[in-house]
């Protein structure tokens, strides 16, 4: 019966008016004054209401979620996290969620293909009630057009910084009522944020390079990346930002012109073990790279992975507090 009902949903994408959107990489996610959480005098659990949210999402979409929803497909581990921290439970979710995230599921949740390549027929078994999307994944993206023939609610998100966190939480724990985890997983995080950046001195700016392996190649990341935009909140002067032609080129003498401070590096891709090798094996291979102060200084760090390359979530705060450490150890013991 439920194979008919799948068959039957996939004949109608082809029968109703295809749907549209453009792709964005940012999104306003702050609650309507219709869709905030309702609060009793009472601070118990049983005062807490739920409420609908409508926000203009990452793809520039305004997009109204119903309250409460109850089958919920996250279709990237690190939303499927941030969503179960708001309170909120999962019907399907990708694989990354027990590869990278190492969620523990349980059997109720399915797991509906991998983050890059979501299998629609599966997402659409679980009869979700709100799809949650990464606008950064063209796969995702392709998604649009079908679950909006289908009235199916669902939201592009893209997080990279801690405010874009903090949005989606606010949304999230709206729809699922549950405030006392927006205070848990969201304004304390902020908190932690605030007080690290208040000890940032003012007449410090450490120089960094950061950049991100993967198995093929190395690349210099700036700061829309999310170790970027951490490193310029605390204060560093990240090279990528002011010479743009290394993010095409990660240019030795460039990087030997400029002599960073710190030289960063972030990790892509399953083996960690075969970016690092990838790095060694070309910019590392150049004998000046040896002759960089950052090297020479013991300033050459491979950040971990759970903070800086996955969406840290409610670790947040601990990567600020990672980073601070590294560029000004005499404050930040």
């Amino acid at each position: 019966m439920k194979k008919k009902l799948i068959s039957a949903a996939l004949a109608l994408l082809f029968l109703l008016p295809a749907g549209c959107g453009q792709a964005a990489s940012s999104q306003s996610m702050t609650p309507s004054s219709a869709s905030v959480i309702s609060e009793k005098s009472s601070s118990t659990k049983s005062a807490w209401v739920s409420a609908s949210w409508t926000f203009t999402d990452a793809k520039k979409r305004k997009v109204t979620i119903p309250a409460a929803p109850k089958r919920v497909a996250a279709l990237y581990g690190s939303f499927a996290e941030a969503w179960t921290l708001a309170g909120g439970t999962l019907a399907g979710t990708t694989e990354d969620a027990v590869s990278e995230r190492k969620m523990s599921l349980g059997s109720a949740v399915k797991v509906v293909g991998t983050v890059k390549e979501p299998n629609l027929e599966q997402v659409l078994a679980l009869q979700p009630d709100f799809v949650i999307l990464s606008s950064e994944i063209s796969a995702q993206v392709k998604l649009d057009a079908s679950l909006t023939k289908l009235n199916i609610p669902h939201a592009y998100f893209s997080v990279k910084t801690y405010q874009q966190y903090l949005e989606m939480m606010k949304g999230f724990t709206a729809l699922t009522g549950r405030p006392d985890l927006y205070e848990k997983n969201g304004a304390s995080v902020q908190k932690q944020i605030t007080e690290i950046l208040a000890k940032v001195p003012k007449d410090k700016k450490p120089t960094a390079l950061l950049i991100r392996a993967f198995s093929s190649g190395a690349k210099a990341k700036n700061s829309d990346d999310l170790a970027g935009a951490v490193l310029k909140d605390l204060g560093a002067d990240n090279i990528a930002d002011r010479k743009k032609s290394l993010l095409e080129d990660l240019s030795m003498e460039e990087i030997v012109k400029e002599d960073p401070d710190y030289i960063f590096v972030t990790v892509m891709g399953e083996s960690e073990e075969k970016a690092l090798a990838a790095l060694k094996k070309g910019i590392q291979a150049n004998p000046a790279w040896a002759q960089l102060s950052a090297v020479k200084n013991n300033r050459y760090v491979v950040l971990p992975k759970e903070l800086f390359h996955y969406k840290p979530n409610a670790k947040w705060g601990e990567s600020y507090a990672y980073l601070a450490k590294l560029l000004y150890p005499d404050v930040f013991k």
